[in-house]
């Protein structure tokens, strides 16, 4: 399951007017980590920001799901609830979650959300939509895997140093079979008495 991060980023834009005015915008970020968030948006909106920028705050959202339309970049954050049977109890319970859907307006949001979920298998509601201030969203593709460091030379996948130490322990093993095979088979000392030098 994805873990999406909420960053807000801080700059100076133009406005229609050409006068810089600093404003605040809020993104959200497809990552494992904090960190990774914050190195995929400095990455991410270095060649569309102009000038400076600055990462005020991350956080983990609460979104489970994205679903992006081609025709529009307004965001609409849906709230979906449905219920499920407790194993142990056999009680129901209601579950929450929020996801985000582009949309022209409400409306359509409502009929996208339902069309982006026909294939649940427990029926459920939608309760409240409203037009969310994310900017953008970065989910994680693939080519994205360049951002990350290449590991070190001197690392080794993990099954490669398994296999070479049970290589090592049977030949380790066979030579201790080896030696005490052979210690079993040390032909006995005959001891010769020293001849007396006075005759």
């Amino acid at each position: 399951m994805r873990t999406w991060f909420l960053c807000r980023v801080k700059y100076a834009k133009e406005n229609e007017q050409g006068l810089l005015k600093n404003v605040s915008e809020q993104y959200l970020v497809d990552a494992v980590s904090f960190t990774e968030a914050e190195a995929r948006i400095y990455d991410m909106l270095g060649s569309t920001i102009r000038g400076d920028f600055q990462v005020t705050n991350i956080s983990k959202s609460n979104f489970v799901d994205v679903f992006p339309y081609e025709d529009i970049d307004i965001w609409h954050k849906c709230k979906i609830t449905y219920l499920v049977t407790d194993a142990d109890s056999g009680k129901e319970k209601k579950v929450t979650q929020y996801m985000l859907v582009t949309a022209h307006d409400v409306k359509e949001a409502y009929d996208r959300i339902h069309e982006s979920l026909n294939n649940m298998l427990v029926s459920f509601r939608v309760p409240d939509i409203t037009e969310s201030p994310i900017v953008e969203v970065f989910p994680y593709e693939h080519e994205d895997e360049e951002l990350l460091p290449p590991p070190p030379s001197n690392l080794k996948p993990l099954s490669e140093v398994k296999a070479e130490q049970e290589r090592r322990e049977a030949i380790r093993q066979e030579n201790l079979e080896k030696n005490s095979a052979s210690s079993s088979e040390v032909p006995r000392l005959v001891e010769y008495e020293d001849e007396d030098e006075s005759e």
